[in-house]
């Protein structure tokens, strides 16, 4: 007889499979195998019960059969799914699929898939915790209670298609706050004064600049030029020198939201392509050891490291950096969060040895990106602070007192790893009392700045010090508003779409409690004490739902409908009602005023803007000899084969810059072109000749194969890349 173990996902099923011998079986549930309906609420509400409709969807059917015939064959089934409250529900449908009581099914749970961990667990199995499974249930019921209650309502009111949930809509609120802030942000003018000091030390000239303190104190540009007129004919001396230390901290590791946010900040990650990567991390990667997990669970809240892992990092700093740079003790870190698990950890490398110089043989380049990411803050937490010398100058006139900054670093501690992120910009060793030139003094003109916009990683943050949401809830959120058209993002900052002012508007005058952040993160602490057991599930919901589906009921009856309706005079073609004007998700278009139960639309655009045919020319295609004609595109004309779509041909009718390098294939003119993907330079000669490059070439020529480099700036750093991809080779520009 076998034991049979049940985890979420097929990767984590293959991992764990290499742990153990032929006497287990590991399958897949692959995600929630019973869950609520997909089109439709799914949720009895009787006499203040709430009563979910659980199904199991087409899609499971196959591995729940599977499932159910290796349950038969198995003498013991183990939960395996993930230990958050999504894998305990998780777990707990499993159990009810295979008709198992929950309660008697051994529960497994591991914060790292590697096999110390899975044999650990194996030997000291639990229970399933059936009020983490309660407050699941709680959360999933609460927001099919708002969703399709909430969402109809703003579809009849608005427009068709439009959304809101109770973390959604919160979020959204936040984001359209802060464009609201900014929107009404009236500039002021200030004025600073800058000047450049000159100083000789030992015949060497110093020079630095120092700023008037009172810098707000000069509003316009006559106060400026007066105050530059009158210091510019003033001695200086030096009237105090000050020096002091201070420590920057060394950072914790990361829980969810760090991670996130520092991926978006430093690697330009997604929450979303983050999740994704993490998830790959934490359940099976190819290592030197095989295929293990190589960081620990990634959706937590704790800061909590074992001491076992601490002792590995203490010994890696001691044997990497030296004595000097590990503490007398391990630091220790708490969140801030009161529902943070303790019992859980910290985002973390499983295995110390498996550093990213050895990782980057087996991950792949978005995998290695992450992981050393989360190597080096780990290992970074367990270091000394760094320590920096703070110097402030004060320089001294009649009338004025200018300053001076300048910093070193004493100590560089965790920079050590993450590197040294306060270079240094020493003052010169000056002698109080002494005299000092003013060399140059200006005048500068500046306004004040709006509120920044927020980014992905800036919402995520935001989200979590309010407390709305939860580690497993920041990327779906984000992806959601995103995915309604909420959400616009430009140059990484997160802007509300017009849709989303007049959604959040409508919600705050009549479902406040939805909008408003308090109630939200309120409603989290809520449904955590139904998890420590402290509340009832049911209870919580009919708190919340009496007067929410009251206010629904006032809603229809009450608000006013927002939806631009505007009569065309033309006949519907299929049922003769009128046809009328109105506004959608993608913009405006042509209906009949009989929907639904015509459902009879027309493209606005195409309605009033005829077809545009192509224009004829003379040129013949390279490629099959048929006349070429000059279409329309989305980024402006262009020329394409009529002969499409058996011949493809097109070409750009921008105009073309050519440079100063000749091509290494065919001797002809090297271009600059533009595509959708960006700027391109290619032969002239094209297609007979088909080099191509992503990159401008130069002259210097590539020392393995001959083809020209392209000078690059990549983090920072100035590079040769050769434009053959064929080729790898890199130098540095010297």
């Amino acid at each position: 007889m076998k034991s049979l173990i049940i985890v979420e996902s097929p990767a984590k099923a293959k991992t764990i499979k290499n742990f153990l011998d032929n006497s287990f079986e590991v399958i897949a549930s692959k995600g929630h195998i019973r869950d609520l309906p997909k089109k439709k609420m799914g949720v009895k509400v009787e006499d203040k019960r709430f009563i979910p409709e659980y199904v199991i969807d087409k899609e499971h059917e196959a591995i729940v059969k599977t499932l159910k015939t290796q349950a038969k064959k198995s003498d013991k089934i183990y939960i395996a799914t993930d230990e958050d409250r999504e894998g305990e529900a998780i777990g707990y449908h499993i159990a009810m699929a295979l008709e198992k009581n929950p309660t008697e099914l051994p529960r497994i749970v591991f914060h790292e898939i590697t096999k110390k961990a899975i044999l650990h667990s194996l030997e000291n199995p639990r229970k399933l915790d059936m009020s983490k499974v309660n407050a699941q249930q709680a959360r999933r019921v609460l927001d099919r209670l708002v969703g399709y209650n909430l969402s109809p309502l703003l579809a009849s009111k608005i427009q068709k298609g439009l959304s809101a949930g109770r973390v959604q809509s919160s979020a959204l609120k936040i984001v359209v706050d802060k464009e609201r802030e900014i929107r009404a942000f009236v500039p002021q003018e200030f004025w600073t004064i800058d000047a450049l000091f000159e100083n000789e030390l030992e015949a060497k000239i110093y020079e630095f600049e120092g700023k008037k303190l009172d810098k707000f104190d000069v509003a316009d540009e006559k106060t400026a030029n007066n105050i530059v007129n009158r210091v510019s004919k003033e001695k200086f001396k030096i009237a105090e020198l000050d020096k002091k230390e201070r420590k920057t901290a060394s950072p914790a590791p990361f829980m969810t939201s760090t991670l996130q946010q520092s991926a978006s900040s430093l690697l330009g990650y997604s929450p979303k392509k983050t999740m994704m990567i993490a998830q790959k991390l934490y359940e099976g990667v190819p290592t030197n050891n095989g295929v293990s997990g190589v960081i620990t669970y990634m959706r937590t809240d704790s800061l909590y490291i074992a001491k076992e892992a601490n002792d590995a990092a203490r010994d890696y700093i001691k044997d990497t950096f030296g004595e000097k740079y590990l503490p007398e003790k391990a630091k220790i870190y708490k969140t801030n969060s009161k529902q943070a698990q303790e019992a859980h950890e910290a985002i973390r490398p499983v295995n110390v040895a498996f550093t990213p110089l050895i990782a980057h043989k087996y991950l792949k380049p978005d995998e290695l990106k992450l992981y050393t990411l989360i190597y080096n803050r780990f290992i970074a937490s367990q270091m000394k602070d760094a320590i920096l010398e703070i110097q402030n100058l004060f320089l001294k006139s009649d009338s004025s007192v200018f300053k001076a900054n300048g910093k070193r670093v004493v100590f560089d501690g965790f920079y050590k790893i993450l590197g040294d992120k306060d270079k240094d910009s020493l003052l010169p060793e000056l002698k109080i009392d002494s005299s000092i030139e003013l060399k140059k003094i200006d005048a500068n003109q500046h306004f004040t700045e709006p509120p920044s916009r927020y980014s992905e990683a800036g919402l995520i943050k935001a989200l979590e010090s309010m407390g709305i949401g939860r580690p497993s809830t920041y990327a779906p959120t984000i992806t959601t508003l995103q995915n309604r058209l909420y959400l616009d993002i430009e140059k990484k900052q997160l802007i509300p779409t017009e849709i989303a002012f007049t959604v959040t508007e409508l919600l705050e005058k009549n479902f406040d409690q939805i909008v408003n952040p308090n109630f939200t993160a309120n409603m989290e602490n809520e449904l955590d004490k139904i998890a420590e057991n402290e509340k009832d599930w049911e209870e919580v919901l009919n708190l919340f739902y009496g007067p929410f589906i009251e206010s629904i009921k006032n809603g229809k009856k009450d608000i006013q409908s927002l939806k631009k309706v505007e009569p065309t005079g033309e006949k519907c073609p299929e049922c003769g009602a009128e046809l009328v004007k109105r506004s959608g998700r993608f913009g405006e278009f042509i209906s009949c005023s009989n929907f639904p139960k015509c459902r009879y639309t027309q493209n606005l655009q195409n309605k009033n803007e005829p077809k545009q045919e192509a224009e004829q020319t003379d040129e013949k295609c390279e490629k099959c000899g048929s006349p070429m004609v000059i279409k329309m595109g989305r980024n402006g004309k262009f020329m394409a084969c009529s002969n499409y779509p058996k011949c493809k041909n097109t070409k750009s009718l921008a105009p073309e810059t050519t440079i100063d390098v000749k091509c290494p294939k065919c001797g002809g003119d090297i271009v600059e072109k533009k595509s959708k993907r960006g700027v391109f330079y290619g032969c002239k000669n094209y297609p007979k000749c088909d080099y191509i490059s992503a990159h401008k070439p130069t002259d210097k020529k590539c020392p393995e194969c001959s083809m020209p480099m392209a000078r690059r700036t990549v983090r920072k750093k100035e590079i040769y890349e050769c434009t053959n991809s064929k080729c790898k080779h890199k130098e540095d520009v010297i």
